[in-house]
């Protein structure tokens, strides 16, 4: 795709295909001086958020079989381990723990090559790369917090 050229950068674009809503629950802590053995940009650009990295604990096997130190991570409580711990814009009390949502989305990317087709001379068909198909996405995120003022976001409008 590197080799593809885009004609009018400038235009705003919509996505051809809409990919739907991913929810992921955000199970883990990662231990921010740590990090860095996961990616060389971690410190960069989770700079602000020295305190609070989260990942999933599937991310956490697939690290754990690559020998990544474990002793990084921290599993945070789950909602089914304390029946008590509710979302954030409904808990009342700004100092209680709970479940944190936040939600992001990449409204066009470019996703796969996109194909055209043509007939030759003969009338048989070929297909030939003619440009980028592009997508968009949405994602929300559910981690822990131990108190809701650090997810003051997440407020019932």
């Amino acid at each position: 795709m590197a080799k593809l050229r885009q004609k009018n950068p400038r235009t705003v674009r919509q996505a051809e295909e809409a990919r739907g809503l991913e929810h992921l629950s955000m199970d883990v802590a990662v231990n921010f001086s740590k990090a860095a053995q996961l990616s060389s940009h971690i410190h960069n650009v989770c700079a602000e958020a020295r305190e609070a990295i989260y990942t999933r604990e599937e991310d956490v096997r697939f690290w754990l079989e690559k020998g990544v130190d474990g002793s990084m991570f921290e599993v945070l409580p789950q909602g089914s381990e304390l029946p008590e711990l509710q979302r954030c814009r409904r808990c009342p009390d700004r100092w209680r723990p709970c479940i944190c949502s936040y939600s992001l989305s990449i409204e066009w990317y470019p996703c796969m090559l996109k194909y055209c087709r043509s007939r030759d001379a003969a009338g048989k068909v070929s297909s030939y790369k003619c440009g980028i198909r592009s997508c968009q996405k949405g994602y929300t995120f559910d981690y822990y917090v131990p108190q809701k003022q650090l997810c003051l976001w997440d407020e019932e409008a």
